[in-house]
């Protein structure tokens, strides 16, 4: 599956598990208006994260909550990103569990100052996969918005 159908499913994976929502009898100390019974993702803490509205996420706001969680502004950066910031952007999702967006961009902006050059998305790529793929050298343990491992297998 390539990046933007990865990210496509993520999206419709996200709005599917909003979709599981029953409503809440009397009011909650976190202000949830619903309770969830999610597959794929921790609902709460991407509502809290992202802000959402619990009476109105469609499959649009999925798809941008779905961006923001690869480093993209909005879905519409996301489909029109380079084959090599996909790759990166997917390989940060899958791997969230290991380090989270903020310690990425510290890890990239550190280097590019050693190397004192920038380093585009497909060194990034390269980097990414021999630190954290192979070597897991962040040794974090890591909240993450994915529920499960196996979240690709759908």
């Amino acid at each position: 599956m390539d990046a933007i159908e990865f990210f496509k499913q993520q999206a419709k994976n996200l709005h599917k598990d909003f979709k599981t929502q029953t409503p809440l009898v009397g009011k909650t100390s976190h202000g949830f208006q619903y309770e969830y019974s999610p597959k794929y993702f921790h609902i709460y803490d991407i509502i809290s994260d992202f802000d959402i509205d619990e009476n109105n996420f469609r499959l649009m706001k999925a798809q941008h909550v779905i961006a923001k969680i690869a480093n993209f502004d909005s879905w519409g950066n996301l489909i029109k990103a380079s084959p090599s910031e996909l790759e990166l952007a997917k390989l940060l999702f899958e791997h969230q569990d290991k380090i989270d967006l903020l310690s990425w961009q510290f890890y990239i902006a550190d280097a590019q100052a050693m190397n004192k050059d920038e380093l585009d998305a497909e060194i990034q790529v390269e980097i990414f996969k021999q630190v954290v793929v192979e070597n897991n050298i962040f040794d974090m343990v890591i909240d993450c918005y994915l529920i499960k491992d196996d979240y690709l297998e759908d």
